[in-house]
């Protein structure tokens, strides 16, 4: 499927960098690596992963955690009304799930996830150190530097609630975005404290499509 056409262009925004460049630098390095290909997700990828995955564990990165601080201007939300999606951020530890690419298939798989996470540039491509029940595995993750100009920082509940209330873009809303990220987390028996604060939080704009996650264990 074709992804939604990107209007205005995306390299008038705040922050941009050719994705290109970023994407044959991904490509060298597994090519170097002799490795196959895994993905790190830890939002919309555990959801949406729009890839066939050849293999799929839980796994844990140490030194990044998972932050609703990165405003976006395509995906979930526009320039006039920006919208949020998670980052992976340095500092504490995140829990997702790791996906191994079927063989002959990583350049395709590559440029698609490019297309659609990386039509600004926003992300650093990192490969990561993933542990698993399985063992330890290097995954490439999208991770977010504090100095981006499409970091945040802490907002007010004021200014997340106006966000849920008005963000849409190309994939839909900021609420809808977070509400299926939490019902994924809560299905994978992923507690995460942070997730469940805004979930609560939205559920003041629209409780019926915004359900609080189920308590789990885990990290």
């Amino acid at each position: 499927m074709a992804a939604p056409s990107l209007s205005p262009a995306t390299n008038t925004l705040p922050g941009w960098r050719d994705p290109a460049p970023l994407l044959a630098a991904a490509l060298s390095h597994w090519r170097a690596s002799q490795q196959p290909l895994w993905i790190f997700g830890y939002a919309s990828l555990l959801w949406k992963r729009e890839f066939e995955a050849v293999d799929m564990r839980e796994a844990c990165v140490a030194g990044w955690h998972r932050a609703f601080r990165m405003r976006s201007r395509v995906n979930r939300g526009s320039v006039d009304c920006p919208g949020l999606v998670f980052a992976l951020m340095a500092g504490g530890s995140c829990v997702g799930r790791v996906y191994r690419v079927r063989t002959g298939a990583e350049r395709e798989v590559l440029q698609a996830l490019w297309e659609r996470e990386m039509p600004t540039g926003v992300y650093d491509p990192r490969w990561l150190s993933c542990r698993t029940p399985e063992g330890r595995v290097s995954a490439l993750a999208f991770t977010l530097p504090h100095r981006h100009p499409s970091h945040t920082g802490r907002l007010s509940d004021a200014a997340l609630l106006e966000i849920f209330q008005r963000a849409r873009g190309r994939y839909g809303s900021t609420l809808e975005y977070l509400a299926q990220t939490a019902a994924q987390l809560a299905q994978m028996g992923i507690r995460d404290a942070e997730v469940q604060r805004l979930m609560r939080l939205a559920e003041q704009v629209a409780p019926a499509t915004a359900p609080t996650p189920h308590r789990a264990d885990g990290v």
